[in-house]
């Protein structure tokens, strides 16, 4: 049974997010970028995995080729093996820095969902918030406000005033 590629991974995890496919999210993010600022980093994040992801198949399959059983490789191709171990190793750490970025962009995406959600309570709390006052329940008497203090001099402070 085949395992699931970090690009499988990434892509299922922003049709889950986002609750569409991603041939339909690609669509989206090109034609309404403004819309979901997200929504565009995740899709840029995913065709960089997707390159780095057919990076790390060619390495694989140049490293079967090299070490398949019965062959013996030559002299020369011991290198090869080597640079393509290496190549391997780089593209596989970078595709799990995509899908870890991948991975921020889905939860910034969630943590401002609920704020997304209720926009009046925003504007309300705000509009609270600017007035300076708090809000109070039905018969109940504000507090008094509180008299300013009178600008004068400062008093005088202990030490020598130059």
């Amino acid at each position: 049974m085949p395992t699931a590629t970090m690009l499988d991974q990434a892509t299922a995890m922003i049709e889950k997010a986002w609750g569409q496919p991603v041939e339909v999210l690609e669509v989206l993010a090109v034609r309404r970028p403004c819309e979901d600022p997200l929504l565009r980093s995740a899709m840029h994040t995913r065709t960089a995995l997707a390159i780095t992801d057919n990076a790390v198949a060619v390495y694989q399959n140049r490293l079967h080729a090299l070490t398949r059983p019965g062959y013996v490789p030559a002299h020369y191709e011991l290198d090869r093996i080597v640079s393509s171990a290496a190549d391997l190793r780089v593209a596989l750490s970078e595709s799990g820095a995509y899908l870890q970025a991948i991975r921020r962009v889905v939860e910034a995406r969630e943590a401002a969902a609920p704020a997304a959600r209720a926009p009046a309570d925003r504007r309300a709390q705000a509009a609270v918030a600017r007035s300076g006052r708090t809000s109070s329940a039905p018969g109940q008497v504000a507090d008094p406000p509180v008299p300013s203090v009178a600008a004068g001099p400062p008093a005088p402070g202990a030490g020598p005033r130059r």
